[in-house]
């Protein structure tokens, strides 16, 4: 039972157009039935009125013969019929594949348009706008840890290394204040040596 209420509950998905293809193909067929029906039936009068003319039947032949004439006709109209619930059938087909193109043309334009709803140029422009600093970033830090310095590197040094010497309160460096360390024993021995020396030369030369 679930099954059947299941069955029930499922919307139809055969529309108009395709009820009217249907009966349009019907009555197609029919009429080549009834043109396959006719041709055969003109061939047999055809057979008759030639028959009805061996037996000198002349009246009857030629009776028979304007039948067929007119059956001919009719077999005709139906032709042209054929011809055109075809062509009715291929229009309406054709068109119905136009409709869904129409229909999916419609639905991706809605698409886009809720796309560009949700991301409009500014937004696009913003986020180019921030990829390309953050490129330039790790570039930047890219170029520090490998100890390359730019030439806008250079220039920003120069920069600031210009701006300290232009200061006008530089710190210079304290004059030191201890005391210079006494001569150490040695020192004093080798200088008492040294005056030793010369006082001997002086009494040489003295004497």
């Amino acid at each position: 039972m679930g099954n059947v209420f299941g069955r029930k509950s499922r919307s139809s998905r055969v529309t108009e157009q395709d009820k009217a293809i249907l009966q349009l193909k019907q009555q197609r067929d029919k009429l080549k039935q009834y043109q396959k029906r006719i041709t055969l039936q003109l061939e047999k009068e055809r057979l008759l009125a030639k028959q009805l003319l061996k037996d000198g039947k002349k009246e009857k032949a030629l009776l028979m013969l304007k039948k067929k004439h007119y059956q001919d006709q009719l077999l005709e109209k139906t032709e042209s019929q054929i011809s055109n619930l075809e062509r009715m059938v291929q229009d309406i087909e054709f068109m119905q594949i136009e409709v869904k193109v129409v229909e999916g043309l419609k639905i991706g334009n809605e698409c886009l348009k809720n796309m560009h709803e949700i991301m409009s140029i500014e937004d696009v422009e913003k986020i180019l706008d921030e990829t390309q600093e953050s490129i330039e970033y790790q570039r930047h830090i890219d170029e520090m840890l490998a100890g390359v310095m730019t030439h806008e590197d250079e220039e920003a040094v120069l920069a600031e290394l210009e701006a300290i010497t232009q200061e006008e309160d530089v710190a210079l460096p304290e004059v030191p204040t201890a005391l210079v360390p006494e001569i150490t024993e040695a020192a004093k021995v080798e200088t008492e040596r040294k005056e030793a020396r010369k006082q001997e030369d002086r009494e040489m030369l003295a004497a």
